[in-house]
């Protein structure tokens, strides 16, 4: 039996604000950040877990006590506990102590903070086990899987026999196409070239550079100005031509009949979607915008909070690509759970990725919902931001524009001590250089 002593977390965060990395209309700053778990455990081993949820700096530390404030959930517990009914432990950890559920519930700060516990907790238990978590997830049963979901609030939307029927039906299908994952890897996009606050010079070599390497797939931030939004969409034409897709984000910032006007006009430059048109939380506004954009795909999810919102979204027929962000979510579990519901409403999963490990998380996710849960590719492709991996033991390997195949035991998500010890905030190294 392995027990859970005791969980350790840091307040990691990277200077990205000094060359932009990551800026877009709403964050045009931001320093990329990581509320960093540790699972120790008894094993004689030194067997660890480690999870993180993403932050853009400021705000970090709340997340940060939110860990702290829940630990007592976790510690002293036995992993085989936790793994042997998973379902009921998520439920637990996120519903047993109701004066810490009230400050979400169920999203915000505390919800963050479960996710970075429980995508330790896969962590640990992928490493146990000695495989990937994408592994860990394809060679269990059905059942197993089942197990470790919660359904309540999305009851009427999917049921407990209804998620077996999606996983028995694409059971005998899963060897072969994890052998086609082996064989070729993810399907991604690059969102490396287009970043708000870079001149237009670095626009054109990132861009030049990532066809050289491979991609086909390009992502444009908008949401500023919109005739500069035109001109740099011009400017990646360009550079990638038209053959090409080129997607665009605006990061939430236009109301719905601003946005549906401003895509009007940026409809000239062919784009595969608009990503966070508004609010991330106006699922009727979503639904309004997707409806009288016609060809135009709607593309949400790296702010929905949990399973209830991407219900919502999928019901009202809101969104044409369903986009979960592994830290905002509450954990695997979660996440799970979403998979399933949008392979239900056939609307495919394109995950949010960049930040801080989200690359390292989502390649699991992906893979995973690839060969066990959608059993297509269609529609379906995967965020690539190229910020940060150099921190992490195992990052992610990009190669002709795909994600290839993680094969070290875990969620990838272990950093390098030295990297902690430098990016620990406010006292490590990177903080006290100007």
């Amino acid at each position: 039996m392995t027990v859970i002593t005791h969980l350790d977390v840091q307040d990691i965060r990277f200077p990205t604000s000094r060359s932009l990395d990551g800026s877009d209309a709403m964050n045009a700053a931001p320093d990329y950040s990581a509320t960093y778990v540790t699972l120790h455990t008894d094993a004689g081993d030194g067997l660890e877990g480690h999870g993180l949820t993403f932050t853009i700096g400021r705000g970090n530390e709340i997340c940060v006590k939110a860990v702290e404030s829940l630990a007592y959930l976790v510690e002293g517990r036995s992993l085989e506990a936790i793994t042997s009914d998973m379902g009921t432990f998520w439920r637990h950890l996120t519903t047993s102590d109701s004066q810490l559920r009230w400050t979400g519930p169920e999203k915000g700060a505390i919800h963050l903070a479960t996710a970075a516990i429980v995508n330790a907790i896969w962590d640990l238990w992928a490493k146990s086990e000695q495989k990937p978590v994408w592994k860990l997830l394809v060679d269990m049963s059905p059942e197993q899987l089942v197990n470790c979901l919660d359904f309540r609030f999305v009851s009427d939307a999917l049921t407990p026999q209804e998620a077996l029927a999606i996983l028995r039906r694409n059971a005998a299908g899963k060897a072969s196409r994890e052998q086609e994952m082996r064989a070729q890897g993810y399907p991604a996009y690059t969102t490396s070239a287009g970043w708000l606050g870079y001149p237009d010079d670095k626009v054109r070599r990132l861009a030049r550079e990532a066809l050289a390497e491979g991609w086909t797939h390009f992502k444009q931030k908008v949401g500023g100005d919109l005739a500069e939004d035109c001109r740099r969409a011009q400017i990646l034409r360009e550079e990638i031509g038209w053959e090409h897709p080129l997607m665009m984000d605006a990061n939430q910032m236009w109301d719905v009949d601003e946005a549906i006007a401003n895509m009007r006009q940026l409809a000239e430059f062919d784009p595969m979607w608009i990503e966070e048109p508004t609010s991330p939380d106006d699922i009727l506004g979503h639904a309004a915008i997707r409806q009288r954009l016609g060809s135009i795909g709607v593309a949400t999810g790296e702010h929905c909070h949990n399973r209830v919102m991407f219900k919502q979204l999928l019901q009202a027929e809101a969104i044409d690509y369903c986009q979960i962000d592994a830290a905002r979510l509450g954990g695997l579990n979660e996440v799970i759970v979403v998979l399933l519901m949008a392979a239900k409403f056939g609307v495919p999963v394109c995950p949010h990725a960049g930040g801080v490990g989200l690359c390292e998380y989502v390649q699991h996710i992906s893979m995973f919902d690839y060969i066990a849960v959608s059993g297509s590719l269609d529609g379906r492709i995967l965020e690539y931001v190229d910020h940060l991996h150099e921190h992490f033991e195992n990052p992610v390997v990009i190669r002709d524009g795909r994600y290839q195949v993680p094969t070290a035991p875990g969620y990838s998500i272990t950093m390098h001590p030295e990297s902690l010890a430098r990016h620990v905030y406010p006292d490590g190294q990177a903080w006290q250089e100007s």
